[in-house]
């Protein structure tokens, strides 16, 4: 089992009203020595591959189909092996 922690953030050229918005309002909350803010996104994707090279592929490509846009964003990740989740148990029927 493999933990994917991806990053998805704005390309450096694109706009970001919603980093402005955000810097706005921490101006106005006083911490005026901030400069700029950048908005993003931040996934965690647990996933069964029988080993790191195509747990990275499938990220990748997971990437690249849906989670980012790839004319707007750019996205990075790690990748950590974690032990597979016991499987949750149902609450014992009433009778």
């Amino acid at each position: 089992m493999w933990l994917a922690r991806i990053q998805v953030t704005l390309k450096p050229v694109v706009n970001d009203p919603q980093g402005l918005a955000v810097m706005g309002g921490l101006h106005q909350l006083g911490y005026t020595s901030v400069e700029s803010v950048r908005l993003g996104k931040y996934l965690e994707v647990r996933l069964a591959a029988p080993d790191r090279a195509t747990a990275e592929a499938l990220v990748d490509e997971m990437c690249r189909r849906l989670l980012a846009n790839p004319v707007l964003e750019d996205y990075r990740f790690t990748l950590e092996a974690v032990e597979a989740e016991a499987p949750a148990t149902a609450p014992p029927a009433d009778r």
